[in-house]
């Protein structure tokens, strides 16, 4: 007999923006696709399968039997075991790479008790603990070969009667977030990639094409609530554990608990516009070394990004910036006009144009003209019209304007990739910070990055199929382009976490290292939640 009561299991990136003409490499096949790792092949052993393997009976590796049936019967969502006829999709994460990690058992938890009863059951067998909210962990943490604790059916929005503050289930959406909110004449800053979950978001830090008006996802918090490894539920904020609230704005998500609810001041929706601007390949030098300057001088209403793409074999390598505007559509387009007359070249692509809220994150999704509905997996959303995909990433930041080798690196990067790898699609992107994100004191939260210009994300993603040559190919591409880009840049996203990095610790927290490892050690000094690259309870 199955565990299950039900089954009706679940499943960047930060920004792109604007519409664009059709490409064979389009913004969201492009930037949904940069959210992976930097590892080798799809099948390869990835951050998440360290856990203790299972036999062929389900037991653990030790050969200890886990009672799985007397965990079921103790919660009030569904739990999903191998045996069951929904597990082959209950177990996937967004990126098809890490398909070959398959837990013992996906809780879908539905309340705070839920999570603390998985928490505890997890301690007292020694089960592997893995949280997952959207499923789109770069490494791969959001499974493991143990217990994947699903906070998805956590996932109501709700604001309160002034439109201040909203109350946001950790297992939401991006785009149910903004539906929601957009309904409220309210916004929240956050990514773009419609089915990265809240709490992944938010834990890292959270940039958005708001975020040079409004600040980061994560400085939008007011307070939360967290299992913590004692299995306690804890409310965090202001007044309240406020060493655990530093922590989770910025210092990544499953370290010291799983949070089940956020609090979120919200704001009035800006009449809005959006832009697209496209040249040859030819231009990309002039291109990018004029969109640097420009956006770091541009007003906080004004965010962007520079996107250097290739669409191989497909379409070639050409050079896009986009951006979203707090602002009527004229004033956009005279902060436009330095922009193109540093670049000099005429863009084969010119859009400006005014957008609703909800319209715009549906572009900025990749979902210009769907429902809300359609902009989701079919198995989030029986209207779901989305599809998973295979991709490898790496990050780091620009913190001083880029000289002419730095550019020049950049163009022989995304040159390299279009000639030496026509089979896939990728590129580099710089996402535009400033303005409000950096005017946050680097220690007033865990997000430590708040002197950068712009982050960096370097990706290439593949078809299903494709041969293990390929992936390889792509897979040094990536290396070969953090070893040339490493003398202009420095750290890395923790919301991009890759498993090849070196130093990571550093490369994510810098200044704040230290004290998180104080706050991990405080709160869950046993290393519950663990996996490759969580912080831990001591360093050296």
């Amino acid at each position: 007999m199955p565990l299950v009561r039900t089954a009706s299991p679940p499943v960047a990136v930060d920004p792109p923006a604007a519409p664009a003409p059709s490409r064979p490499v389009t913004r969201r096949a492009f930037l949904r696709a940069a959210a992976g790792t930097a590892l080798g092949l799809a099948g390869a052993a990835a951050g998440g399968a360290s856990g203790p393997r299972r036999d062929a009976a389900g037991a653990l590796g030790d050969g200890r039997s886990v009672p799985w049936r007397s965990l079921a019967r103790s919660l009030a969502g569904p739990l999903v075991v191998p045996s069951d006829a929904g597990y082959a999709t209950a177990a996937q994460l967004y990126n098809e790479r890490f398909d070959t990690i398959l837990p013992a058992a996906i809780a879908y938890c539905t309340t705070p008790s839920d999570v603390q009863r998985c928490v505890d059951f997890a301690r007292r067998h020694g089960v592997e603990l893995a949280a997952r909210s959207g499923g789109h962990s770069y490494g791969g943490y959001s499974v493991c070969q143990g217990l994947v604790v699903d906070v998805t059916r956590m996932a109501d929005v709700r604001v309160n009667p002034a439109g201040t503050r909203a109350t946001v289930g950790a297992g939401a959406r991006l785009i149910d977030v903004y539906a929601a909110l957009g309904s409220h004449g309210r916004l929240l800053p956050g990514g773009s990639c419609p089915t990265v979950g809240i709490a992944g978001l938010t834990l890292g830090g959270g940039i958005s094409v708001f975020s040079r008006r409004y600040g980061l996802t994560c400085d939008q918090l007011a307070g939360l609530e967290i299992v913590t490894a004692d299995g306690r539920v804890l409310a965090c904020g202001p007044g309240h554990h406020e060493d655990l609230f530093w922590a989770c704005r910025g210092g990544g998500g499953g370290n010291f608990g799983i949070v089940t609810s956020f609090r979120f001041h919200v704001h009035p929706i800006p009449p809005l516009a959006l832009f697209t601007l496209e040249w040859p390949w030819s231009s990309a030098p002039d291109a990018l070394g004029a969109w640097a300057p420009w956006i770091t001088d541009a007003p906080d209403e004004l965010w962007s990004n520079c996107q250097l793409l290739s669409a191989g074999s497909a379409g070639g390598a050409f050079v896009r910036v986009t951006g979203v505007f707090c602002g009527q559509v004229g004033t956009l387009s005279s902060l436009l006009q330095p922009l193109q007359a540093a670049v000099g070249a005429t863009p084969t692509t010119d859009v400006v144009s005014a957008a609703d809220y909800l319209p715009a994150m549906l572009v900025e999704a990749g979902c210009e003209g769907k429902s809300v509905a359609a902009c989701h997996l079919p198995a989030q959303n029986p209207g779901g019209t989305l599809t998973r995909a295979a991709f490898a990433a790496k990050s780091a930041y620009v913190v001083t304007q880029p000289s002419d080798k730095t550019i020049a690196a950049v163009v022989d990067a995304v040159t390299a990739l279009d000639r030496g790898v026509p089979e896939v699609g990728g590129g580099i992107v710089f996402d535009a910070y400033g303005g409000a994100v950096n005017r946050v004191p680097k220690d007033a939260t865990a997000f430590v990055h708040r002197d950068a210009l712009a982050c960096a994300q370097w990706s290439f993603f593949w078809e299903n199929g494709a041969p293990p040559s390929v992936v390889s190919a792509g897979t040094s591409w990536l290396s070969s382009t953090a070893a040339g880009l490493a003398p202009h840049v420095q750290g890395a996203y923790q919301n991009y976490i890759d498993p090849a990095l070196a130093d990571w610790a550093t490369a994510y927290y810098g200044s704040n290292l230290h004290r998180l490892v104080e706050v991990k050690r405080r709160f869950d000094a046993d290393d519950v939640f663990r996996f490759a690259q969580s912080v831990p309870t001591r360093l050296g």
